[in-house]
């Protein structure tokens, strides 16, 4: 083949034209790639040499694709580390032996293959160096799953996402920003645990990386033109994204703590179930977004398809037809999204033309738990998340811990949905503090994760001693920054404390116009007939057979009962159904058919 290559490079497969091209000394490029330095096929007078070489760097590009597809396994993304040491997992794909090296290879410069850009500009690197990054990225505080993509697109734009050198820095502006979400979702938890003690509210303790997580997904989103953003979660850290991700004004979060009679008509909810719709300015771009949270049940996951509903209705009012303007994130326990069928429903939908969104963020808040049931007893897959696989969504699994790494997933995962139009998964792996909620004790079934967490530093504490120890931020302004959060907080609870009922109308998660109400006479029932002739029209039509169609003789025999019905005025079901749409279709209003029935009929 080497020799073929000499002769023509176009003769063989492009792969082997850049192999060949950089691992030959010659002066030019060849292949469109430079020449690699210090890296060379020896003289063709030794063929046992050419091919032992050749076999080496096909053992070195074997060995990166390994990382590729293993690397998440023995990645550092719990913060309690409660498996036996990941580190410490031997994966034989990763280890020299399997693939044909030794010790002796780690100093060898090997040409980069076309499936990495671990090396940036560098054509090639030593072995050693090769492995170091290929840790670095794969093993560190991010587990990348994405290799059974069938699409190389996909694949190669994730790992551009990684593996390019510096891909994953982020600027000290960026670093204070993350550290003041991660003061106000840790504060605000803290506050709400001080005054109510005795209140379930299902905190976010030991996940608390989900605020500034998911308000970078709506920051990247914004800058990439989506203005409205529809969000499903459970109880758990609800309370939180309210105030800190949606800014409710939390005089009103405050005062679902009172059992305050209604101003208004509902029957409300507990405060973990509810939902909103509040326009916000983004903080990074300065556009107005539009954060619809849906109230959700007790029934975790139900909300999954009504967000989809949701998501999909907007787009279809305002024309969205690729979901440039509208999109949706849900986010999930761990327990639930491996153990709820409904996930796997939804992921079904994703991609059917008449259901798809364009791509669902989904961000698991993983606190490692089901209620009182551990991972290893709870499910049979090795991750929460491999439901996800079945429509090949990329999975970014990331340590809680690690706010800057979950920072970076958060980016991609929002530029990936913007590229593709397709579902991702980020498994944001942390722990639950407490309790399933704060009068439950854990202690009672789960012990020895109790006091490895009542040892963990709160992730706020860590990033705060890490920046102020790097000098992003004076440890005299942060300590200012908190005590602020804490007087506004205080300001907020006296106000709510003037309150002498709730408002309904304020957790809405689709509010009405006013002017719907204020038009209309209450004690008046308006009349919703039609014309003779409107009904006579719409049912001709229903009989009226289509051009140019040769029809099978079944729906013949159906059309001639139709026709039979409309000459003598009398209405079947199936007329009937077709009077009550053809009238709303004539008044300008859209109607949705959806479900296995609606284009044959049931039995026919």
């Amino acid at each position: 083949m080497y020799e073929a290559w000499l002769k023509d490079p176009k003769v063989v497969h492009q792969s082997w034209n850049d192999y060949f091209s950089q691992t030959r000394h010659v002066p030019r490029s060849v292949g469109g790639r430079p020449a690699a330095a210090g890296v060379s096929i020896p003289e063709m007078s030794d063929p046992r040499t050419v091919e032992r070489s050749v076999r080496d760097h096909m053992a070195v590009q074997a060995l990166i694709r390994s990382y590729q597809v293993n690397g998440h396994r023995i990645a550092n993304i719990d913060p309690l580390d409660l498996e036996p040491r990941r580190s410490e997992i031997v994966i034989p794909e990763l280890g020299l032996e399997y693939h044909g090296l030794s010790e002796e290879h780690l100093d060898r410069v090997f040409s980069l293959p076309f499936i990495t850009h671990i090396g940036g500009s560098e054509p090639a690197l030593p072995l050693r160096e090769i492995i170091t990054r290929l840790r670095k990225i794969y093993c560190g505080s991010i587990g990348v799953q994405y290799m059974y993509m069938p699409k190389r697109e996909h694949c190669e734009w994730i790992r551009r996402r990684f593996e390019t050198p510096g891909v994953t820095e982020i600027t000290q502006q960026e670093r204070k920003s993350i550290l003041q979400r991660l003061l106000k979702a840790d504060r605000l938890e803290d506050f709400l645990r001080l005054k109510w003690p005795a209140e379930k509210r299902f905190g976010l303790e030991g996940c608390e990386a989900l605020i500034p997580g998911i308000q970078a997904v709506i920051d990247t989103s914004s800058a990439l033109g989506v203005d409205s953003v529809i969000i499903g979660m459970p109880h758990r850290g609800r309370l939180n994204v309210i105030a800190n991700v949606c800014h409710k004004p939390m005089k009103q979060v405050f005062t679902q703590f009172k059992g305050l009679g209604m101003a208004d008509e509902g029957s409300g909810d507990v405060k973990y179930h509810l939902g909103l719709s509040h326009e916000v300015i983004n903080e990074v771009t300065g556009q107005p977004v539009r954060l619809t949270l849906c109230a959700n049940p007790s029934h975790l996951e139900a909300v999954n398809p009504l967000v989809q509903g949701k998501a999909r209705a907007e787009q279809f009012y305002r024309g969205d037809v690729a979901g440039e303007k509208v999109m949706s994130i849900i986010m999930h326990g761990d327990a639930a999204f491996a153990g709820q069928g409904v996930v796997y429903e939804t992921f079904h939908l994703s991609e059917l033309p008449d259901y798809t969104t364009h791509g669902t963020i989904h961000i698991v808040v993983n606190n490692q738990v089901g209620f009182t049931t551990d991972p290893r007893v709870a499910r049979s897959s090795p991750y929460c998340t491999d439901v996800a696989r079945v429509v090949n969504a990329p999975i970014f699994h990331v340590n809680g811990d690690d706010p800057e790494a979950v920072h970076h997933v958060c980016k991609v995962a929002a530029e990936w949905r913007a590229k593709f139009r397709k579902d991702v998964v980020i498994d944001l792996v942390g722990y639950r503090r407490y309790g399933h909620n704060e009068l439950d004790e854990a202690r009672f079934t789960q012990p020895v994760v109790c006091n490895k967490i009542d040892r963990q530093k709160p992730v706020m504490k860590q990033y705060a001693e890490q920046l102020i120890k790097a000098g992003v931020v004076e440890a005299t302004i942060f300590d200012k920054a908190m005590e602020d959060y804490k007087i506004s907080l205080d300001v907020d609870y006296q106000n709510a404390g003037k309150e002498t009922h709730i408002k309904n109308e304020d957790w809405l998660d689709s509010p009405w116009p006013q002017s719907f109400f204020d038009s209309r006479d209450h004690a008046t029932i308006p009349s919703t007939g039609v014309d003779k002739a409107l009904l006579a029209y719409i049912s001709s039509k229903f009989a009226e057979e289509p051009q140019g169609f040769a029809l099978h003789k079944g729906i013949n025999r159906i059309l001639n009962v139709r026709r039979e019905l409309a000459g003598k005025e009398i209405a079947d079901w199936a007329m009937a159904e077709a009077l009550a749409w053809g009238s709303l279709l004539k008044e300008g209003i859209h109607v949705r058919l959806s479900g296995q029935d609606v284009e044959r009929g049931t039995f026919r």
